[in-house]
């Protein structure tokens, strides 16, 4: 009897997702690193300001980040943009 030939296990959707950190199994379009921190400020409840402060950046950078989120996924609110955060294991 010969052995079984090796087959390397099949790859996975949640295997690439979480080599690329593509956004891919909700269907999401995949968000910047920095819009993604963002995100995860404002669904725990932090002002613009104080998101802004936290990651050393002015509140028109993360008023910019946000619409970006916003256009990106289709989101017009903030319970939305929690919702979302909170799906997406932020």
């Amino acid at each position: 009897m010969s052995p079984a030939p090796a087959t390397p296990p099949a790859d996975t959707d949640a295997d690439a997702d979480a080599e690329t950190g593509a956004d891919t199994g909700a269907g999401l379009p995949e968000l910047a690193p920095r819009e993604r921190e963002t995100l995860r400020h404002i669904a725990a409840g932090r002002t613009y300001l104080q998101t802004a402060r936290h990651m050393g950046l002015s509140r028109h950078t993360v008023d910019a980040y946000l619409r970006r989120i916003r256009a990106k996924l289709g989101i017009h609110s903030t319970a939305e943009l929690t919702r979302t955060a909170i799906a997406l294991g932020l």
